[in-house]
């Protein structure tokens, strides 16, 4: 058991803060701004504490105390710190009249009140409060309308709280710590948290409603500016693309109502299809077999060279029948053909079979377009053939 003393305060000064020489007591205490009295046993804060008239900040967490001390002579105070102690309930906080920052988490608190004269409180954390088994946190409503306009941070982490409808007035809410509680029920969840425009990080894990499917994206919806959900950053795009989907999708709502109320029967619209249109199958036509073996050129060209063809080996041959030059080398009898592709091509004529002379041919596409040309011609004049009756055949 450890009682604040005078000389305790003393050592509880940062090292900035030191006693002058010719300074008394009562003049040092009354100078002191911050006192740093963490961990050190007390359950019991005295008077001496009053002789601190320009305190601000004020460090008493993880000690003994039963209650909150009185503290009506320090109504500076600006930040106040009782984290760990076994606090049973919220008093003798009206006078500080100017406190902003409120540290009660880890106590055995079990209502939010007596924070009635609290006008600039912006920050209040009374988390995981050892609590009988089976109770949860309640909340005092004239306390919550009271610093709703100033509140700004609410941690209630770990309150076995299965419901936050009571602090749907806390419009002002920047942050919201409700973790490790009970939450259940989404659409009291978008309620609440709707109505907090300011509100630009939550805190939530630990509820069984984090197991619902799409969780995050229906919270991001919820809560048009929050920019931290559960720790994790929230990025511009997800956000935009999110708060569109789900305006196109009231937007189809609606217009399904307005549909539904006319009596218009069935409404159909592919905006609210959840699944794609088949896709149309086409058949697919025969494959043709071409008529002719000739790649690569059209078949009206083909039957023009093909007549041509003809047309000038009758020519060929009714000049050779009256010439008198033929020349024979070694049995093999040569006749000039037009030129049909601009090259110079001759046919051998040689033991009954026709063979095309390719020296002229300048690539291999002139090749293949000439052997069918070739093969087309079935049948020769037998005196070109030497006479000897070979010259005709078929290929």
């Amino acid at each position: 058991m450890v009682k604040l003393t005078i000389d305790l305060i003393a050592r509880g000064t940062s090292g900035y803060t030191k006693k002058k020489r010719d300074e008394s007591m009562q003049q040092y205490l009354k100078r002191l701004t911050h006192l740093y009295l963490e961990d050190r046993c007390i359950d019991e804060v005295g008077e001496d504490l009053s002789m601190c008239r320009n305190l601000t900040v004020l460090y008493l967490y993880d000690n003994q105390l039963l209650k909150i001390p009185i503290l009506h002579h320090n109504q500076h105070l600006t930040m106040l710190y009782l984290q760990n102690n076994d606090i049973h309930k919220i008093e003798n906080l009206s006078p500080l009249t100017r406190l902003i920052k409120l540290y009660l988490g880890g106590n055995c608190i079990t209502v939010i009140e007596g924070l009635d004269k609290l006008e600039h409180l912006q920050e209040l954390h009374i988390e995981n409060q050892r609590m009988p088994p089976g109770e949860k946190l309640l909340f005092d409503p004239r306390t919550l309308r009271a610093i709703s306009s100033s509140l700004q941070v609410l941690n209630i982490a770990g309150n076995n709280l299965d419901s936050i409808k009571d602090i749907e007035c806390l419009r002002n809410l920047y942050q919201l710590h409700a973790n490790d509680n009970l939450l259940t029920d989404m659409k009291e969840l978008a309620h609440v948290i709707g109505g907090m425009f300011r509100l630009w990080r939550l805190d939530l894990m630990g509820n069984p409603l984090c197991h619902k499917a799409k969780y995050r994206d229906r919270v991001i919806v919820m809560a048009k500016n929050l920019d931290v959900l559960d720790g994790k950053e929230i990025s511009e795009t997800s956000r935009r693309f999110l708060h569109s989907w789900h305006d196109a999708r009231e937007v189809q709502k609606k217009r399904r109502e307005e549909h539904l109320r006319k009596g218009s029967g069935e409404f159909r619209d592919s905006a609210l299809l959840r699944e794609l249109p088949p896709v149309k199958d086409y058949p697919r036509p025969p494959p043709k077999i071409p008529g002719y073996m000739m790649p690569g050129l059209p078949r009206k060209q083909f039957d023009e060279i093909l007549a041509r063809t003809n047309s000038n080996l009758a020519e060929d041959t009714t000049q050779q029948t009256h010439s008198a030059s033929v020349k024979t080398r070694s049995g093999i009898l040569r006749s000039k053909l037009p030129d049909i592709f601009g090259t110079s091509l001759s046919i051998a004529l040689k033991r009954g079979s026709i063979s095309v002379d390719v020296g002229a041919v300048s690539n291999r596409k002139d090749l293949q377009r000439m052997l069918p040309l070739s093969r087309s011609l079935t049948r020769l004049p037998q005196h070109l053939s030497g006479g000897g009756g070979r010259g005709s055949h078929l290929l």
